[in-house]
């Protein structure tokens, strides 16, 4: 009874955690670029009673027999399946459709080490600070790359971002836009004039981070992602090469949340914790009786 009683602990425990990462889904279901978490169980170590025996003396084999000791968490999975996207008509909400992260860093660009942090994330809602540099909603630096340099932020008409008209991004990150620029400027910045046009076009593109295991990536809040020891370094790309999915303006990917599943795995989730309930209970019944056999 008494081992009864702890398995039926070890799996309210589990489903308690269970339901926390189920909770945790539900709040973020409208949480742009959010990947839902998924919880698995394996069983305990086992009590042996009696090994396992082969064939002897005109007998078959004997099965081991052994006592299982409840259950225990074997992993909170990252399910990074693509979520749909929504369109909203805004020109910096980038949706990735395929594979690939936004790559995002703090720190102060044109400094020294900079960046002091670098990060990832699916969530493409995008804005331009005062400085001309595309930031995330929390203040963090778009990096953008050719394929050949490491990421670097992006700065629009170095910094007189007044003058930009008909903004535009494509597939492969690429990002155009109209200014008034005296003749004779063919270059500003990471933009190249096209031809005697007021059309500016970057030479770099929005940068996309993929990994070897996107599972492995390691949530730190903000919608934002750092690489683990099991997610592989990142691999830098340019939208729509080598596997990198490409980008969609004008839209943002939803959370891959299902509510209809996620209700289901409460439901399952909350029976499986009260038939544990129901195991220690049973368990305390049964000592009771043992406790009152002597009166």
């Amino acid at each position: 009874m008494i081992r009864s009683m702890y398995s039926g602990i070890s799996g309210m425990k589990n489903f308690q955690t269970k339901l926390d990462v189920i909770g945790n889904n539900i709040a973020n279901v409208n949480t742009y670029g959010f990947k839902k978490g998924r919880v698995t169980f394996k069983d305990m170590v086992n009590q042996t009673i009696s090994g396992a025996s082969g064939p002897s003396q005109g007998k078959g084999g004997l099965n081991p027999k052994q006592v299982g000791l409840g259950s225990q968490l074997a992993t909170i999975d990252t399910i990074d399946t693509q979520g749909s996207p929504q369109t909203t008509g805004r020109v910096l909400d980038l949706a990735i459709q395929g594979d690939g992260y936004l790559v995002v860093a703090e720190g102060t660009p044109g400094a020294a080490g900079f960046p002091t942090s670098t990060y990832f994330t699916r969530a493409g809602n995008l804005y331009i600070n005062t400085e001309g540099y595309i930031v995330t909603s929390a203040g963090h630096y778009v990096l953008a790359t050719d394929g050949n340099i490491n990421p670097k932020p992006i700065k629009l008409n170095d910094g007189d971002i007044e003058g930009i008209k008909n903004l535009s991004i494509s597939e492969d990150g690429k990002i155009t836009y109209i200014a008034s620029i005296p003749e004779g400027t063919n270059v500003v910045g990471d933009f190249t004039r096209e031809g005697t046009s007021d059309l500016f076009i970057s030479d770099i593109s929005i940068a996309l981070a993929r990994f070897k295991n996107p599972g492995g990536l390691e949530k730190v809040g903000d919608n934002l992602y750092i690489n683990s020891a099991n997610s592989g370094e990142a691999a830098y790309k340019v939208p729509g090469v080598d596997g990198a999915g490409i980008l969609v303006s004008g839209a943002l990917e939803m959370s891959n949340v299902d509510l209809s599943e996620e209700f289901t795995e409460m439901i399952v989730a909350q029976r499986g914790f009260q038939a544990n309930t129901r195991i220690i209970t049973t368990s305390d019944e049964i000592l009771q009786e043992l406790v009152n056999l002597k009166r």
